[in-house]
């Protein structure tokens, strides 16, 4: 039992570990929390890296993308293999990222990760999940459709408002 109990608290410590270099933005230190195998999981954009390259490339580009990027831990859930956190993820959009320009707008928005590890409590995997459209929509690139998201959607996307219309007569 102990033996599971010192697993599980060298794996927080590495999780918080891998927090805390992530606010200070040192990617050498974030990518020092991963073992050999490493992978990320960006799962609204489904976007998957392996390997400590792989990694590297999907941090580079959110640092450059969310250069005053920060973490706040708001809870952690902790089992035998894994570790989950529920976090809030703020910054602002200062660089091209996922194909879109600097917006220069704020974001603020929860996310939950899941950590996964190797034999020797290093991460093996992180993947993450939020809300893609409430991130977009604070880039000022999503409209719900109600009010003047209604005509924005209609503006860019008349194909689509058009069968829609057609659909219902």
């Amino acid at each position: 039992m102990s033996e599971v109990i010192d697993h599980i608290d060298a794996r927080l410590k590495t999780v918080y570990t891998h927090i805390s270099c992530e606010n200070q933005h040192d990617l050498d230190s974030v990518m020092a929390t991963f073992g050999e195998n490493a992978r990320y999981d960006d799962m609204p954009w489904d976007d998957h890296r392996t390997g400590l390259s792989g990694v590297r490339s999907y941090y580079n580009e959110l640092i450059s993308a969310l250069p005053d990027l920060s973490i706040e831990v708001k809870q952690e859930h902790v089992a035998p293999d894994s570790v989950v956190v529920e976090v809030i993820i703020r910054g602002t959009h200062k660089g091209a990222w996922r194909g879109l320009p600097a917006t220069g707008r704020k974001i603020e928005f929860p996310l939950c990760g899941i950590y996964t590890f190797d034999a020797d409590d290093r991460l093996s995997g992180e993947r993450i999940y939020y809300d893609r459209g409430a991130v977009l929509a604070q880039l000022g690139l999503f409209h719900e459709p109600r009010g003047v998201g209604r005509f924005i959607t209609a503006l860019t996307h008349p194909i689509t408002i058009s069968r829609t219309y057609l659909r219902r007569s």
